[in-house]
């Protein structure tokens, strides 16, 4: 990209200097042509000025295109990792439109690169050399373009402050309503539903009526500051060149030099009156590239995060402590618990105890507050991408992206058929899948619409068992199953059981419960009991049938 910049500002400074020759040509013409009536004179100069202003058009080409391949290798270079951090993001904020706010930034300024505005900015160091020459014409000239151009910088500057906070606000708001908006698409079903529209419409409107009002504000003075700036500049081209007629009677000038500081000062002028044009492009720009650089600063490339071997599947959370965003209680208290390779348990408990925090926070989706989750030692927050395949995660609430069933099944990896395969026939789901219009091949949908409740279940399931895992959790699994994907779900439990596989289920149904070795119950966020399924159960029974203290929480050494 310095590369880029650099070249621009060349053929920047090229590009100014030729903008000299109108002037130039002018006092030739006035100076040559007029008084000796050479027509020779009047068609070498004309010759010339046609070349450069050949040259003219080129560089200013060229500087165009440059900065039109700069967008263009922005958006190469920095997109794959600018969306990347979005997910980062949002794990860390739980806001979409907080989270995809680095996307919009970086397409901001991949926009206000391709603009012509931006030229302005790379004319504008040339304005002094514009200065110069009009002072090499007369010093009064050179005195009355510096004044007229402070003028115009300060201003800009007002602009610039009197707009600053209600465009802040204008950006915020429009945010705030752009976020609310896919809130509600999110939740389009239940709100038409149960007759919320008019209501939900209204809410809507009031967030987009404070956008549009800040913008409006915003507008408005910008607008006072454009039409002072555009009559400011007519002024001051009639002020030269009536300055040039008063030094002409004096027999300090030539009419040709009149002409050509009025040409000059529009040139000198120009950089300035364009960007206090497009002052709300520049501020835009400036504010997406702030937000842009601390994005890439808070979510850096961690080059360093280990590639692990073929692993066995031991989990073992140490004293896992976990805030709220908005509250300085932990949810999560000092968890700690170990699973064997192979092992399976089931985390139970009322709702609002903790468990999808837990798990969350297991697999480094949530950051912890201290403590830490290893998995055959490593820490599971450190890995690798790559060693994440090892890793299987099916959520509360299952969302599938829109492609085919093998796509969704295999992670949208580029692998064998035979893979796919077995991942559908271990929860079951290969004998569904063929009968599918296009088999495996069948196109789902956005979210997997196109499939119900619990066959988006199912091809979550297939998902996170996919590949090798050697860790899976599975949160409610069971939530939207019916009594034979119940049982075909314990089926592919005892299969991963068969296979090693470590696993961690959520549930608050009984049945699940016969296929896990282990039972850890949580309560206020943190592990109250915990040990061999048939233990737990049978304490659980005995607190249950006696008005005894519930049991107490047991070591991690016994969980």
């Amino acid at each position: 990209m310095g590369r880029s910049f650099l070249a621009v500002a060349v053929f920047s400074g090229f590009l100014n200097l030729l903008m000299l020759v109108p002037a130039f040509y002018m006092l030739q013409v006035y100076d040559r042509v007029v008084m000796s009536h050479s027509i020779s004179t009047l068609i070498a100069l004309s010759a010339i000025a046609a070349i450069l202003f050949v040259f003219m058009g080129g560089f200013d080409w060229i500087r165009n295109t440059l900065l039109l391949r700069a967008s263009h290798r922005i958006s190469q270079r920095l997109g794959s990792r600018v969306f990347a951090i979005t997910f980062r993001k949002y794990l860390s904020s739980n806001s979409v439109a907080e989270a995809g706010q680095p996307l919009q930034d970086l397409s901001g300024l991949r926009q206000f690169l391709a603009n012509p505005a931006v030229g302005a900015l790379f004319d504008a160091p040339w304005v002094p050399l514009y200065l110069l020459v009009m002072f090499l014409m007369h010093p009064a000239l050179g005195w009355f373009a510096l004044c007229a151009l402070i003028l115009l910088v300060i201003l800009s500057m007002l602009n610039e402050w009197s707009s600053r906070r209600v465009q802040k606000e204008a950006n915020v708001n429009g945010m705030r309503a752009a976020g609310y908006n896919q809130a509600c698409l999110r939740n389009a079903e239940a709100i038409v539903a149960m007759g919320m529209t008019d209501t939900i419409t209204s809410r809507w409107q009031a967030h987009v009526d404070r956008a549009a009002y800040s913008q409006y504000v915003s507008g408005r003075r910008g607008n006072v500051f454009a039409a002072l700036t555009k009559s400011l500049r007519f002024a001051l081209q009639s002020g030269i060149l009536g300055l040039g007629a008063y030094l002409v009677i004096q027999q300090d000038l030539t009419p040709a030099l009149m002409i050509g500081g009025s040409l000059l000062l529009g040139r000198a002028l120009a950089p300035v009156d364009q960007l206090i044009g497009a002052w709300r492009l520049f501020f835009n720009a400036r504010e997406q590239f702030t937000r842009l650089s601390n994005a890439l600063h808070d979510f850096p490339i961690d080059d360093k995060r280990m590639t692990l071997p073929t692993l066995a599947g031991a989990v073992e959370a140490q004293r896992v402590i976990v805030h709220a965003h908005s509250s300085g209680n932990p949810i999560i208290k000092a968890v700690s618990f170990t699973l064997k390779p192979g092992e399976s348990a089931a985390l139970i408990g009322p709702s609002g105890a903790g468990k999808s925090t837990l798990v969350k926070a297991m697999l480094g989706l949530i950051p912890l507050s201290s403590g830490e989750v290893r998995l055959d030692g490593a820490s599971i927050s450190q890995l690798h991408e790559h060693d994440r395949q090892y890793l299987g995660y099916l959520p509360q609430d299952v969302e599938l992206f829109d492609g085919t069933v093998a796509q969704n099944i295999s992670r949208f990896q580029d692998v064998n058929e035979e893979s796919i395969y077995r991942a559908a026939q271990l929860v079951g789901l290969h004998r569904f899948i063929l009968n599918l219009p296009d088999g495996y091949n069948t196109q789902i949908g956005h979210g997997g619409c196109m499939l119900s409740g619990g066959q988006r279940q199912l091809i979550g399931l297939a998902r996170a068992v996919f590949g090798e895992p050697k860790f899976i959790v599975l949160d409610e699994p069971d939530a939207s199953l019916d009594d034979s994907g119940e049982k075909t779900l314990i089926g592919a439990l005892q299969k991963l059981k068969d296979a090693s596989v470590t696993v961690l289920i959520i549930s608050h149904k009984n049945l699940i419960l016969k296929a896990v070795d282990s039972v850890l119950v949580m309560n206020s966020g943190a592990i109250t009991l915990g040990g061999p399924r048939d233990q737990v159960l049978a304490r659980l029974n005995g607190t249950r049938n006696s008005s005894a203290t519930p049991p107490k929480a047991v070591s991690p050494q016994e969980a």
